[in-house]
């Protein structure tokens, strides 16, 4: 059976679950409890989110946080051991129920790009397709115009580049028009000049298409760029999952925090409703008085000070171009520190500056052993 396509009865019902525009769209994906063990040893543990049609969802995380292992129980590769996975409103595990990848609606799209080495470009976007011949070639012909491979039907992949292979992988899991696309971080084996043109090509035509997507990667700038919204996972589990901005801006833990830049810690106590550290004071909403806390502040928060601020040493001082990096060492406590400053601010090694973290832009955690 092709494990691409979808079965007959899939159609109907997904038409229906993006027609009416007046109310908002059921999820297209719904994952609830999902669990995974190998040899006792949690992979992935109470995870669950849902993907609304058309909508893009990364799930983002080191390796080893149960990312990859969390994609391959959607697409039914990897049964898991308790939780549900349903793809337009039908189970495909739940209960004892388990339905095999091929026959559920979905497309997929590895690092490796997979391609058939022995079928030409056509051939292989074709594969999924089981429809009358002429549609087929149409369909086939419309999707190679739409990525610029339409001179290359023909052609084998060991003839063609990296970003065009990927680019022939995307639309063969596109031709069937599955409900559903999981990709496994499939820009990362290309060059990264190539892969940010790939990319951004790849996420317009996703979106052309409004295909629901999950796709897997390590890299938080990727997962800001494709993604509508991110699911930060860790150890297994499920941190946190919303928008880009909302992890960025306001991240449930320091370690989501770490995730999408480098930080600058300084600790302190909560007094009067705010954590006072040698940075400043700063407000501890929901923290208890006497209490620890540390506060971080993103390099590009932490500028130089034209009255008042925290006294501090420069230690090294390096143009990067589009800003300048300062490393610092604060006079009281003796912290080091990074300021990422815009253009050409270069202060002699050595030399006493000032820098505070910019209004509003500090992140206060409780400490983790509190």
């Amino acid at each position: 059976m092709n494990q691409f396509a979808s079965p007959p009865d899939w159609a109907s019902q997904v038409d229906a679950r993006v027609a009416a525009p007046d109310t908002p769209s059921p999820p297209m994906l719904e994952v609830e409890a999902l669990c995974r063990r190998f040899a006792g040893v949690a992979a992935v543990e109470d995870v669950g989110f849902s993907v609304a049609p058309g909508q893009v969802t990364c799930l983002l995380g080191p390796s080893g946080c149960g990312k990859s292992t969390t994609l391959r129980m959607i697409a039914g590769i990897e049964r898991p051991d308790s939780g549900v996975v349903r793809i337009a409103g039908r189970p495909m595990s739940e209960g004892g129920a388990f339905l095999p990848p091929e026959r559920r609606p979905v497309g997929m799209v590895f690092q490796d790009f997979a391609l058939f080495p022995h079928l030409d470009v056509a051939a292989n976007v074709g594969f999924g397709l089981r429809g009358p011949a002429r549609q087929d070639r149409d369909r086939i012909a419309a999707l190679l115009e739409r990525v610029g491979l339409a001179g290359h039907a023909a052609k084998y992949p060991h003839e063609l580049s990296g970003g065009e292979q990927q680019r022939v992988a995307l639309i063969r899991a596109l031709a069937p028009r599955p409900c559903l696309m999981l990709m496994d971080e499939p820009f990362s084996s290309l060059d990264h000049r190539l892969r940010d043109g790939v990319r951004d090509a790849a996420l317009d035509l996703l979106r052309e298409t409004e295909t629901a997507v999950v796709m897997v990667t390590h890299d938080p700038e990727e997962a800001m760029l494709m993604g509508h919204r991110i699911a930060v996972m860790r150890r297994g589990r499920l941190i946190q999952e919303g928008r880009p901005d909302e992890l960025y801006d306001r991240p449930a833990d320091r370690g989501v925090a770490a995730f999408f830049s480098d930080l600058n810690i300084v600790a302190g106590r909560v007094a009067g409703g705010r954590v006072q550290t040698v940075l400043g004071a700063f407000p501890a909403p929901g923290l208890a008085e006497g209490s620890r806390a540390e506060v971080a502040v993103r390099p590009q928060h932490l500028v130089p000070a034209e009255a008042g601020g925290t006294p501090a040493r420069v230690e090294r001082a390096r143009y990067l171009g589009r800003e300048s990096l300062i490393e610092i060492r604060l006079e009281p406590g003796g912290a080091a520190m990074k300021s990422r400053i815009p253009g050409l601010v270069l202060p002699a090694p050595g030399s006493l500056i000032r820098v505070a973290a910019q209004p509003g832009s500090a992140m206060v955690f409780a400490c983790e052993n509190e």
